[in-house]
């Protein structure tokens, strides 16, 4: 799939190159799951049909367990998982597999009935399972093939194209359910159910373009190694060097996976709490709708723009600063009180989320070997599940000891001030050495199919 821009324009954003374009595809396909399934229609859809036999707190219980069990196989399954994709050099197919799963848990929610809260949650929680380790292949991908140069603005422009991608496919579904008699539906339900098919088509549709146009990583084994080797004993001995490594050599990529780790904690805290202070506040429930569609709208030229300026800054700069604007979101916060202050809140948010999150995936990638990407986004994706835990839990414990959720929301501020405090502690041409040595200590790089073994 070809995406017809001026060829400067595209050199601008990072997407010069078929294959770039082709990666870049996959936050498209991805993100409409995630604004969709995950943040908006999806959870509303769970409290008021799939559990309406339940009351309100139990089916909002239930939905917390079933988001907690899926986060807890991801983190358990990602490191391991991505240790047999490096050793393996399976990294396309295993991610295929993934996708697979996702698109057919999501068009199978087309089933869900009245009242058939179990089977929602089962396909939920395999969905969400699904996608957080696709994403762990995806990302190990990128520095396969964008340069150092590169890598900062090919990461931004994923995240612009997602943007557009999932606001494009939510306007859809608003658009069928809000009319759905238009459509052809005789109820709303209906018509949610047939939103959640199109999300599994987009999703897997729009992943296409990776499987056909970015190159398989050659396998390349360590000195240690060799074709004859256990795979299973070779892959668990390589997650667990992997693991010692994170706190050695790689000592910059950990100390950057724990900034993650405290600064997306807080990022999380602000998408997840922000319609339920919002609603505190006094605020109509259409403002909180569209500010969400602001913020998506919002994202895709300051995506760009946090690419470009890390080229000019650098990366760690570039989101230093954007936590500096996240600090700035939670005063505005607790002040806020009309749906104008709403509307610069939403602003203030998409103007740094995306630049923040793609910064970080990039910055991480340029710090860990690329033979070893896939096990090194495992636990990537291990601090970024952990990241969606301590937020809400202190949030909550705010609201618990003061009896408002204004206290609670400048609480937030500890994480990106904690965050960025351990991200400016990272030495980031050092950790960049590290990997580059490792990669140029490889003895023998394997091209040979694991048949000849």
């Amino acid at each position: 799939m070809k995406i017809q821009l001026p060829q400067g324009l595209l050199k601008r954003i990072g997407l010069d190159r078929p294959e770039l374009r082709a990666w870049a595809m996959y936050d498209w396909a991805n993100s409409a799951f995630f604004l969709i399934i995950v943040t908006s229609v999806f959870p509303l859809f769970f409290q008021s049909e799939a559990a309406a036999a339940l009351d309100p707190e139990r089916a909002s219980l239930i939905f917390a367990l079933f988001t907690t069990v899926a986060l807890s196989v991801v983190a358990v399954a990602a490191p391991i998982l991505g240790a047999f994709a490096d050793y393996l050099a399976l990294r396309k197919r295993m991610m295929a597999f993934f996708v697979t799963l996702g698109v057919a848990a999501t068009a199978a929610m087309y089933f869900i009935g009245r009242g058939d809260w179990f089977l929602a949650g089962i396909l939920f929680a395999l969905g969400n399972i699904a996608v957080a380790i696709s994403m762990v292949f995806y990302d190990s991908l990128l520095p396969h093939i964008a340069s150092n140069r590169e890598i900062d603005r090919v990461s931004t422009a994923g995240f612009a194209l997602g943007y557009i991608g999932s606001v494009i496919l939510l306007l859809f579904n608003l658009l069928l359910i809000n009319n759905h008699e238009m459509f052809g539906f005789s109820d709303k339900a209906l018509a949610t159910r047939f939103g959640f098919v199109a999300v599994a088509l987009w999703w897997g549709v729009f992943s296409l373009p990776l499987f056909r146009g970015v190159p398989e990583p050659p396998r390349e084994i360590e000195s240690d190694e060799s074709n004859a080797s256990n795979i299973v004993g070779i892959a668990f001995r390589r997650l667990s060097e992997t693991f010692r490594e994170l706190r050695g050599s790689y000592r910059q990529a950990f100390r950057m996976l724990v900034a993650v780790l405290v600064y997306n904690d807080g990022i999380g805290t602000v998408v997840r709490m922000s319609g339920i202070y919002a609603i505190s506040r006094g605020i109509p429930e259409k403002h909180i709708f569209l500010g969400i569609v602001m913020v998506q709208i919002v994202g895709v030229p300051f995506a760009l723009l946090f690419g470009a300026l890390a080229g000019k800054i650098g990366p760690k700069r570039s989101i230093l600063l954007a936590l500096a604007v996240f600090i700035g979101v939670s005063i505005v916060a607790y002040n806020m009180n009309s749906a104008r202050e709403f509307y610069v809140i939403a602003f203030m948010v998409g103007s740094v989320q995306g630049g923040a999150q793609a910064l970080s995936r990039s910055l991480f990638a340029s710090m860990v070997p690329k033979h070893k990407a896939a096990e090194f986004f495992g636990f990537f994706s291990v601090f970024e599940k952990f990241a969606g835990i301590f937020g809400p839990a202190i949030f909550s414990a705010f609201i618990w000891a003061t009896g408002s959720m204004r206290g609670a929301i400048l609480s937030v501020i500890v994480f990106f001030a904690g965050g960025a405090l351990i991200l400016a502690f990272v030495d980031v041409p050092e950790g960049r050495r590290r990997a580059r040595e490792a990669e140029e200590s490889l003895l023998r790089p394997q091209d040979t199919d694991l048949a000849e073994s």
